[in-house]
């Protein structure tokens, strides 16, 4: 099987390139069903290799690609356990958002340009995921980015979705810049680029080396860019204006996992950085709690999930840093069903209240759509942490982790976990319960067509019982995902001098804390948007002083404005105006001028009178013959 692994991401990039190429004259439902169909295949063959991994890493080589003086790249395709699961994550998942789209975007007058982007898109995560070396990484992590600024803007009419499309497009750039500066350090300290060469190498080093600090410190900061960590996280939620398809594909099974499978693949020189993985971890449950303290008052249903995504990006990036490398990779896992599963739900609800995103106008829909609702409660279950679906195995098993590595990062994500439980049964409770608040003249509710709620039906189970790969010991489980990334992770592990791990006691003693405490924001939510039958202020009006910060997304977005947009706005200005206008215009003109007075005084010796000519010419010739003499 694993010859045909090179076919992977072709089968979409195939899909790219006959639908983007054929474009209007493609039928809707023909560019749909060869979207879909190519990814399908992509599935299938990821399945294959899947099931077909022995543990052992393979390489794949295609082509030469590179070849200057020493330094040589191919495009070469490595398969292990870390690769196949992500595989396995972004063709399937991937599959059913575009299985999705086709009801969600039957109607677009771009339909099958859509499509397009939307195999582009898969077919650029693959190759991030697939790739053998760093730079070939770099090709799959540019295109992403690439993609994300087409999809995000994809209804580019709009002023506000281009500036949203802009804002993660040079975002992603401040990061990648870190990026590529990570992978030149590698470069100059390893010789190559190439997994296969840097990693035994890495081996060699002692733990806390300067250069694999600075090249881990910067490698992190291409993945705080890539998946939305503070500082580089304001683009995310502003992502919410692309289609509800692509807020799933971006923020459940592709881009934003880049940065945790950067990290991931990066174990063993994370392993051999004590202050990077402190400064992940720090990073990422900071992320976890603020993000989640901003997501209990938001009113829009997408941006609630999109504030969900960069708390969920938080806690893998607390499991990478306190070394669940598995964990992490495991949440990622459960993440991409149940996010997805939110977004694809909000999307239903957007679709059936033609376009009403506000949950305010919302209430009292689970029986107007009744599947939406149950899968959408079944995704709330799975990312509150509630068990026995999907969110509780990978989340507990991470702040396990936490508790063990240090106690102020557990209590944190315990906090976090809190918060996360509130806001998502506010956002169920105040969209599906209680009565309806908008106008039922102009909007009738309606479930959503077959096309759409079966991807929903099929990531409700996926989220169910997708959990039970990583049952704990404690738990009488095998964690069988744990012992299938082992061979991956195992280096990283033997490198790191991790503290001893808790009883199997102790484990299930913080499952239960966390879970007595979700539990409580569960009934707290209940409490007020049931009991009380409470429903957020209107726009505009007053809010008691830490709900107006938290609704205001602590104007960190204002803040940038004031601190670095509008400077260097002020900064371009001057540039314009005084360095390119008058200096560098200034010295262009004043050339021409200074060739135009010469030619002004030289045109009065070209007389047109041979005689004078003639008298120039002896008075030269005098003139030579006297300097010659002389």
């Amino acid at each position: 099987m694993n010859q045909y692994a090179a076919l992977i991401p072709f089968f979409p990039l195939a899909g790219f390139v006959i639908i983007g190429l054929m474009n209007t004259k493609l039928p809707k439902n023909v560019a749909a069903i060869l979207a879909c169909g190519m990814l399908l295949i992509s599935f299938c063959l990821s399945l294959g290799v899947f099931m077909n991994i022995s543990g052992q890493s393979n390489e794949v080589q295609l082509a030469p690609w590179i070849s200057v003086g020493s330094f040589s790249a191919s495009f070469t395709f490595l398969l292990d356990p870390l690769s196949s699961i992500f595989l396995m994550i972004i063709t399937g998942v991937g599959f059913l958002i575009h299985v999705y789209s086709v009801g969600y975007m039957h109607d677009d007058e771009k339909h099958n340009i859509f499509f397009a982007y939307l195999n582009l898109f898969v077919f650029f995560m693959l190759i991030l995921v697939l790739a053998s070396s760093y730079l070939l990484m770099f090709v799959g992590w540019e295109g992403v980015g690439l993609c994300s600024y087409l999809l995000i803007g994809f209804w580019f009419k709009n002023k506000s979705y281009n500036d949203a499309a802009k804002k993660a497009f040079v975002m992603n750039r401040i990061g990648d810049l870190g990026f590529l500066l990570g992978i030149i350090l590698l470069f100059i300290t390893f010789g190559s680029s190439d997994y296969h060469i840097i990693f035994p190498k890495a081996q060699g080093f002692m733990s806390g080396d300067g250069m694999i600090t600075a090249i881990t410190l910067l490698l992190f900061v291409g993945a705080i860019g890539k998946s939305a960590q503070i500082p580089l996280y304001t683009w995310l939620p502003d992502a919410m204006a692309g289609p509800t398809p692509v807020s799933a594909l971006i923020h459940a099974a592709t881009m934003v996992t880049a940065g945790i499978y950067m990290v991931a693949r990066s174990g063993i020189l994370y392993a051999l950085a004590p202050v990077s993985m402190f400064v992940v971890a720090l990073i990422g449950v900071v992320t976890a709690v603020f993000a989640a303290s901003i997501a209990l008052t938001q009113n829009d249903i997408k941006k609630v999930l999109a504030y969900s995504t960069v708390s969920q990006l938080g806690y893998m990036f607390l499991g990478l840093g306190v070394g669940a490398f598995s964990a992490s990779v495991f949440h990622v896992m459960t993440h991409a069903f149940f996010k997805a599963l939110l977004f694809l739900g909000a999307g239903s609800v957007i679709h059936g209240l033609a376009g009403e995103q506000d949950i305010r106008n919302m209430g009292g829909l689970r029986k107007k759509l009744p599947i939406t609702f149950l899968t959408f409660l079944v995704a709330t279950f799975a990312i509150a942490g509630i068990p026995p679906f999907s969110g509780f195995f990978s989340k507990d098993e991470i702040l396990a982790h936490a508790f063990t590595s240090n106690k102020l990062f557990w209590v944190l994500g315990v906090i976090g976990s809190m918060m996360t439980a509130f806001y998502m049964f506010r956002l169920l409770f105040l969209t599906f319960y209680g009565t309806y608040r908008g106008n039922e003249h102009k909007v009738h509710a309606h479930e959503s067509p077959k096309v759409m709620t079966i991807p929903l039906i099929i990531l409700a189970i996926l989220s169910t019982i997708g959990g039970f790969v990583g049952v704990p010991e404690s738990l009488g489980g095998s964690s069988q995902i744990s012992h299938f990334l082992d061979p991956v992770f195992k280096p990283a592990q033997d490198k790191m001098m991790l503290l001893e791990g808790s009883s199997s006691v102790s484990e299930v003693a913080l499952m239960g804390i966390t879970v007595a405490v979700v539990l409580a924001s569960i009934l707290l939510a209940w409490y007020l948007y049931i009991s009380r039958k409470r429903v957020p202020a209107a726009e505009g009006a007053r809010l008691p002083a830490l709900q107006n910060l938290s609704y205001h997304k602590y104007y960190i977005d204002e803040i940038y404005t004031a601190l670095i947009t509008k400077p260097l706005d002020k900064l371009s200005e001057f540039f314009k105006n005084i360095v390119d206008n008058k200096l560098i215009d200034g010295i262009v003109n004043l050339s021409g001028k200074a060739t135009e007075a010469v030619s002004d005084l030289m045109r009065f010796v070209q007389t047109g009178n041979v005689d004078f000519y003639l008298l120039a010419m002896v008075i030269g010739i005098a003139c030579i013959l006297f300097f010659k003499l002389m």
